[in-house]
């Protein structure tokens, strides 16, 4: 296939936040935290076309010294509410980009809520896609904590069968490791994405493991002072 760039790369940053409102342009160590995204994307040493789906005008506002090197989309309010789903935003901003007759091999999804994912993890990310001749790839990191050692609670808090027998008493090291989704990262190639409108549970799928310490998703306050404490500890 015939593509320059090869790649699209899209940001989406809605301004709806209910647990930490205007988190997509709250500085971050020195920084707007969209932007610690929008550098890694243009550092990376990947053929990407980087473009931010937004409806906040703060956003539009932060982005604007990068605007050499990425394209606004303006986001319809309908896929800025909370019932909006990722994919229907990933869609758009596809659609957006293909208007003018571009033809992109895949599609990268980075969300601004991941900081410390490094230019380094989005090309490691595409090696293994390209390597793999994969259909998709996503991001993942070992669980903190072993889920066979968690279990739901009925009301009354009983810890009856809490743990299955066979993992009492086996040393948490010695648990096999779990690992979980990142958020950080989500490659497929254009007509997977098109064709089965999903990164996951697809053939010739990969995962792509991350450092914890890379892998922090700011939800939250506390996410976002630790995601600052891990930034300190690079310098």
């Amino acid at each position: 296939m015939n593509c320059d760039p090869c790649y699209l790369a899209v940001i989406p940053a809605r301004a709806g936040s209910k647990r930490l409102p205007g988190k997509n342009y709250r500085v971050m160590s020195g920084k707007p935290l969209i932007a610690w995204t929008i550098e890694s994307a243009i550092a990376a040493n990947v053929d990407l076309d980087i473009v931010v789906t937004t409806d906040d005008a703060n956003v539009k506002s932060v982005i604007q010294p990068y605007s050499e090197h990425i394209t606004l989309i303006d986001r319809p309010t309908e896929l800025a509410s909370d019932s909006a789903s990722s994919m229907d935003v990933l869609f758009h901003a596809i659609e957006k980009a293909t208007r003018t007759g571009k033809h992109y091999q895949g599609v990268i999804l980075l969300q601004p809520t991941s900081p410390l994912r490094t230019k380094e993890d989005i090309e490691g990310a595409f090696r293994l896609f390209e390597e793999k001749n994969a259909t998709s790839v996503v991001s993942v990191t070992e669980c903190e904590h072993s889920p066979l050692w968690s279990n739901t609670l009925n009301e009354n808090k009983s810890m009856s069968a809490f743990i299955r027998d066979d993992f009492i008493g086996i040393r948490s090291q010695d648990l096999p490791s779990y690992f979980r989704l990142n958020g950080a990262i989500y490659i497929a190639n254009m007509s997977t994405i098109e064709t089965e409108k999903t990164f996951f549970n697809l053939p010739d799928s990969y995962a792509y493991i991350m450092e914890r310490s890379h892998s922090i998703d700011i939800d939250e306050k506390l996410d976002f002072e630790f995601a600052e404490f891990l930034f300190s500890k690079r310098v």
